[in-house]
């Protein structure tokens, strides 16, 4: 019985600081150009965002001109370089899992 009980309270304990569901609106940017986030929503920076990504980057989406996250699944974003969308996925830490993309 006390095993039970212990392994039900490490399972809640992860379960307390595991990834949640949220939904963000922001700019698909590459990591090299986030480090200035006030320039991702400027219209030149979209064409340097694609051709950034596109060469190996990796892309990240910044949430308003501040936050920026890591993406887990980047290839669901790589389309999207440089576009502003909002995106549905898991968040954990500064790391992003996205379930859906919308332009």
């Amino acid at each position: 019985m006390k095993k039970l009980a212990t392994l039900t309270a490490l399972a809640l304990s992860f379960a307390a600081t595991g990834a949640y569901a949220e939904t963000l609106t922001g700019y698909v940017s590459d990591a090299m150009c986030a480090k200035d986030t006030h320039k991702v929503s400027s219209d030149d920076h979209a064409a340097c965002a694609e051709k950034c990504i596109k060469g190996g980057e990796k892309p990240v989406l910044v949430v308003d001109g501040e936050k920026v996250y890591t993406i887990t699944n980047p290839k669901l974003l790589i389309p999207h370089a440089g576009h502003k969308v909002t995106v549905e996925g898991d968040v954990k830490d500064n790391a992003l899992t996205v379930k859906s993309v919308k332009m």
